[in-house]
């Protein structure tokens, strides 16, 4: 092909694009028509805000897809990709007198929600907006699972490692405000343990949940009615002469000739057993996880409580992964066998009618490619109404030729 010559782009090209393919993922998951707000504070949506009613010197806010098409078209709009727990601030105290077409009866705040810097438009340490007219670098951003926040590949202290297999992302920052991720880090993560040695530093875990009373193990060896083992000030004012035995109360074990059970129940903790093994791994830069790794995780008493501690209990939910969202968004929207029943109706035809088609669906997409260009560059939303208007002009203008 030569430089000049203009690339075919097939529909099997298309469907299998996946900035595209992501992109929808995204919006699929979220309601284009009806707000969010309802629903309260929502377990995962696309989220937006409008830098026209909410500019940076005034409290952040953030939108639910279906009141960025309606109550915000023409607004210059941040895409926020997804957010957790987030509930739609359309209409609410942060915006003046604007209210909000859809659902106009809203609190005056989401007190739950959690806002940083990106619904002002700026992302990452260094406070920038994307994309970026003066950064030189052009470098797909990588969101932190926690934060949320959106950070440039160069600015995460670490190696970013390109593989399919790698499927979130923790910022430094969050790593320390978890300290104990670092444990499974070592184990879980990539790049793999740099050296041995015990761990320091660390956050232990508070444990009380897997160790009895004193006092009940004081009187356990009395309950047991082993004299030798009878050293508790209890157990031993009631000790008797007569015949050098004791005056305890027998156990049912006892009296029924029962084995006796361990008194003492050891609670399993995964991330104890890790720090027994003594590896340590540098506690700097980003770490990337694998599929699945919050499966890993130690559900024990304990460490549910550190989750919480640390804001980070959301990690056992593997369905609020943003791989969970937009798969739930594909399967709800029923695009999973969009390509399927695209190329059984390509089948059907001849050689001549695909390439027909084919042609014809070329010409499409670049004056799709140019409508978008210009709503993008315009600071706009693509919203229903505007693809609607598209094909709707497209239709009248082949109408046009076809009878000219």
């Amino acid at each position: 092909m030569s430089v000049n010559e203009e690339r075919t782009v097939t529909i099997q090209d298309i469907l299998e694009d996946e900035e595209l393919q992501e992109a929808y993922a995204v919006l699929a998951g979220s309601d284009p028509d009806n707000c969010s707000y309802p629903q309260g504070y929502v377990k995962r949506q696309a989220v937006f805000a409008c830098n026209t009613c909410t500019p940076r010197e005034v409290e952040p806010a953030g939108l639910c897809l279906a009141c960025t098409n309606h109550c915000h078209d023409g607004h210059d709009i941040f895409e926020l990709y997804t957010k957790r727990n987030f509930r739609c601030d359309c209409g609410n105290s942060k915006f003046g007198v604007f209210r909000c077409q859809l659902s106009p009866g809203k609190d005056r705040q989401n007190a739950k929600n959690h806002y940083n810097h990106n619904f002002h438009g700026c992302y990452c340490t260094c406070d920038r907006p994307y994309p970026d007219t003066e950064d030189q670098v052009n470098e797909d951003m990588i969101q932190c699972i926690i934060c949320e926040d959106w950070y440039h590949p160069r600015h995460l202290g670490c190696t970013v490692e390109d593989s399919e297999e790698l499927q979130e992302m923790v910022c430094e920052t969050c790593m320390n405000k978890a300290p104990f991720l670092w444990t499974y880090a070592t184990h879980i993560a990539e790049p793999p343990v740099v050296k041995v040695s015990p761990c320091k530093g660390e956050v232990e875990v508070n444990k009380e949940e897997d160790k009895e009373p004193d006092d009940k193990r004081r009187d356990e060896p009395c309950k047991n009615g082993g004299e030798g083992s009878s050293t508790s000030p209890s157990c031993q004012e009631k000790k008797q002469a007569t015949n050098g035995r004791t005056a305890c109360k027998r156990t049912h074990q006892e009296m029924t000739g029962l084995p006796v059970k361990n008194q003492d129940k050891t609670v399993y903790c995964r991330l104890r057993e890790l720090k027994t093994q003594g590896l340590e791994r540098a506690r700097e830069g980003a770490v990337f996880w694998p599929y699945h790794w919050r499966a890993k995780l130690c559900t024990c008493v304990s460490c549910k409580r550190a989750y919480v501690d640390a804001g980070v209990q959301f990690l056992l939910d593997e369905s609020d992964t943003v791989l969970a969202y937009e798969n739930r968004g594909t399967i709800e929207q029923g695009t999973a066998s969009l390509d399927s029943l695209l190329m059984s109706s390509l089948s059907t035809l001849d050689r001549v009618q695909q390439l027909e088609i084919v042609y014809q669906f070329n010409e499409m997409q670049t004056e799709l490619m140019a409508f978008l260009r210009q709503l993008a560059d315009e600071g706009k939303v693509v919203t229903a109404e505007a693809i609607h208007q598209f094909f709707g002009e497209l239709m009248s203008r082949k109408r046009r030729q076809m009878n000219s």
